[in-house]
């Protein structure tokens, strides 16, 4: 019932196609129109609800799907390519984007651990998963739909919107998805933390050892979970990082030899390079066929 709910507020205040800011930090609603092909971006750690339509990405040549029958949570930035490929007037692309609050949610995963004792994941949930998803829990719509009453209420965000923001989290920390999102924000995500600083350093130059050391772990132990964790290893996603960044920041206008070197390219050549053998078309190429596109992609 609540998600009906959900899906009648979302089209209650969203009249135009695009995001709608709530009000509570992190927290948009949207709707989309018109069909959008894939295209790089970057994914941020977030929560992903959809109500009606669906969406897709492309992780590492896997594709994964979003739809209503479940939620999805992005547990730490990950380098994808994503579209929306039915979406129109009559079939739109309706819910609600949810930023992580990071702290609050480590927070929140060491309190539950604490509190749940130490929860045995099941082999499904043995390696960290960057996106994981869950069926819509009964406990997960009711906090939901009771963070989103809040919208455009300013004196009931002020006063309410931590506490129902927590009952959003901790219904997704024991829903189906509760197991690769403990992980990654819950005691020992050195990893996560790794890929959160590789993705805040991208332009740096960082080697495997730097991180190795950086969370206590041997190079072959890190580079093993890193592979857990993002089905790339370290040096790939780096690069898929650098190159889905360049590709969003020229396809929204940034000169090509800015945005190479904004991701910590020196020799254009070599960005050239890179960037043809990743999509298939030169800087020049992509910038011409795909101006603008990205600039309108949801994340």
């Amino acid at each position: 019932m609540s998600k009906l709910l959900i899906k009648q507020l979302i089209e209650d205040k969203v009249t135009q196609s695009g995001l709608y800011d709530t009000g509570i930090e992190g927290v948009q609603l949207f709707k989309i129109t018109a069909p959008i092909d894939c295209a790089p971006v970057v994914y941020e750690p977030s929560l992903t609800a959809i109500v009606y339509g669906g969406k897709e990405a492309i992780l590492n040549g896997e594709k994964h799907t979003f739809s209503t029958s479940k939620y999805t949570c992005c547990t730490m930035s990950m380098p994808v390519e994503a579209g929306i490929p039915d979406a129109s007037e009559t079939n739109p692309l309706l819910g609600v984007y949810i930023s992580l609050n990071s702290r609050m949610m480590t927070d929140l995963a060491i309190e539950f651990e604490s509190v749940a004792g130490s929860l045995k994941p099941s082999s499904a949930e043995s390696a960290i998963s960057g996106i994981a998803s869950a069926h819509w829990s009964v406990d997960f719509e009711d906090a939901l739909y009771r963070l989103l009453l809040l919208t455009d209420r300013p004196t009931d965000i002020a006063m309410l919107a931590t506490n129902r923001l927590r009952e959003v989290y901790y219904a997704v920390l024991k829903g189906e998805a509760g197991g690769a999102v403990r992980q990654s924000f819950g005691v020992g995500n050195g990893i996560v933390r790794a890929i959160e600083y590789l993705a805040s350093h991208v332009n740096e130059s960082i080697t495997i050892d730097d991180m190795a050391n950086k969370v206590g772990m041997s190079r072959a132990v890190f580079h093993r979970k890193f592979k857990q964790a993002t089905n790339m290893s370290p040096i790939q996603f780096v690069k898929s990082m650098r190159l889905n960044n360049a590709a969003k920041r020229i396809a929204e206008g940034t000169n090509v030899s800015v945005a190479a070197m904004d991701v910590g390219y020196i020799s254009s050549s070599q960005f050239s390079r890179d960037f043809k053998r990743m999509y298939g078309l030169s800087p020049k190429q992509w910038e011409k066929e795909n101006k603008a596109k990205v600039a309108s992609m949801l994340q």
